[in-house]
């Protein structure tokens, strides 16, 4: 086979494997997925592409998206999705870049994380082709003396060549006989569900890489193995995530979501147009062209960018119209109409930075002072004084509060 595991293909499929292979972390071994490609194609069906599924909440953002966006291209090749929902495995709990052991959950909490998790989930996987199981089913039922003929096939050296494992190890620090039998329950998952593919995150590796020892135990072939990034927050610095408030939520209205794109750093356009839209490979490096080229090229692929991600989850109309919407407030300084409302509380004089955090306008009172401060707050457009913390509250009712470029909200 050739270095370059495309020379190999078809034109049909190479183009496939141009789509799908844009924005992988990591491809394993380097020709699995050509040669699961080759194996389809000639036995006339379409790749079991497997994603397993813990749900420990209901609300998605485009870092979550990632996985499924490179789902979605294996559905729209015509290959088939096939969602692991850990009914059991959510019970022991991933070990996964974890520093201590995880609290498990009980299968209630799975099932009715699941059931919220799956709206979300169909807003980006095409249902027709996604089948959804529950590793409840054959792991919940299997003998002591079946688990144990799979743990012939990993060692516990194995297992603590593991980061997370070895970090702890070396720690000192507990590692339960639960967490180590995790990847094992995972590798288990490929066997049964018989999947050619298996997706992942970077801290998925390994337990990906079980699934295919255990294939190959079972006569089976192994899976390729394709994980993604994780998906830089909106700060352009930090893992995207919840806490750090660096997140664009999938189920964030559309104006949210558009004005929270355009405030991404140029650096992480590339980025977001390769791990979160619909755009082919090659879209993708124009665009990365453009930002590299600075001025209004770069604030073009950046407006590109946001549109295609916002038309994936609210469709072409809205993005047009959030877009519109930004330019309206952000661009000719046109006070915003349609923001939510913001109930002002019963004190008078009202003190501002408080009123600031409590409409999610501001993430502190110290972060609202300063951007008081720093001339970012204002009221029906015009710019609240610096040091300017407590108002009479009938300067503000029905007045339309702003802070920043993207955050407002109607007092009343």
């Amino acid at each position: 086979m050739s270095s370059d595991p495309r020379a190999d293909l078809p034109p049909d499929l190479r183009d496939a494997y141009e789509i799908l292979s844009s924005g992988a972390a990591q491809i394993l071994p380097a020709d699995g997925l050509v040669e699961r490609l080759l194996a389809a194609r000639a036995e006339n069906r379409p790749l079991r592409v497997k994603l397993g599924i813990d749900p420990s909440g209901t609300d998605l953002t485009l870092g979550h998206a990632v996985v499924l966006r490179k789902l979605r291209q294996f559905q729209d090749l015509g290959h088939t999705a096939v969602l692991v929902v850990g009914g059991f495995t959510g019970q022991v709990g991933d070990p996964s870049g974890r520093t201590a052991t995880r609290v498990a959950q009980t299968a209630d909490d799975v099932i009715a994380n699941a059931q919220g998790y799956f709206d979300q989930l169909m807003r980006i996987l095409d249902e027709k082709r996604t089948e959804v199981v529950n590793n409840a089913d054959w792991l919940g039922s299997m003998s002591l003396a079946g688990i144990l003929d799979y743990t012939r096939q990993v060692t516990v050296a194995q297992l603590l060549e593991r980061d997370d494992f070895s970090r702890r190890f070396q720690a000192k620090q507990p590692i339960s006989l639960s967490e180590f039998i995790y990847p094992l329950l995972q590798g288990i998952d490929s066997v049964e569900i018989r999947a050619d593919i298996e997706l992942g995150g970077t801290d998925q590796t390994f337990n990906n890489l079980v699934g295919r020892e255990l294939q190959r135990s079972r006569g089976q072939a192994p899976q390729a193995v394709l994980t993604v990034p994780l998906l830089v927050g909106t700060d352009g610095v930090e893992k995207m995530g919840k806490s750090l408030g660096n997140y664009v939520a999938i189920a964030e209205p559309a104006a949210e979501q558009f004005g929270k794109l355009m405030s991404i750093p140029d650096g992480v356009v590339g980025m977001y147009a390769r791990l979160c839209t619909a755009l082919h490979p090659r879209e993708v490096d124009e665009l990365q062209s453009a930002v590299a080229s600075g001025g209004a090229d770069a604030n073009r692929a950046k407006r590109a960018v946001a549109r295609a991600i916002v038309s994936l989850y609210h469709g072409s109309d809205a993005a047009a119209a959030a877009e519109g919407r930004f330019d309206a407030v952000f661009k000719r300084g046109e006070v915003p109409t349609e923001v939510p409302e913001l109930g002002l509380p019963d004190t008078d004089p009202v003190h501002l930075p408080a009123l600031l955090v409590a409409g999610g306008l501001a993430g502190s009172s110290s972060a609202a002072r300063r951007d008081i401060d720093a001339g970012a707050v204002k009221l029906d457009g015009v710019t609240v004084p610096a040091h300017s913390y407590d108002l009479p509250r009938s300067q503000l009712i029905s007045r339309v509060l702003t802070s920043g470029k993207r955050k407002a909200a109607r007092l009343v």
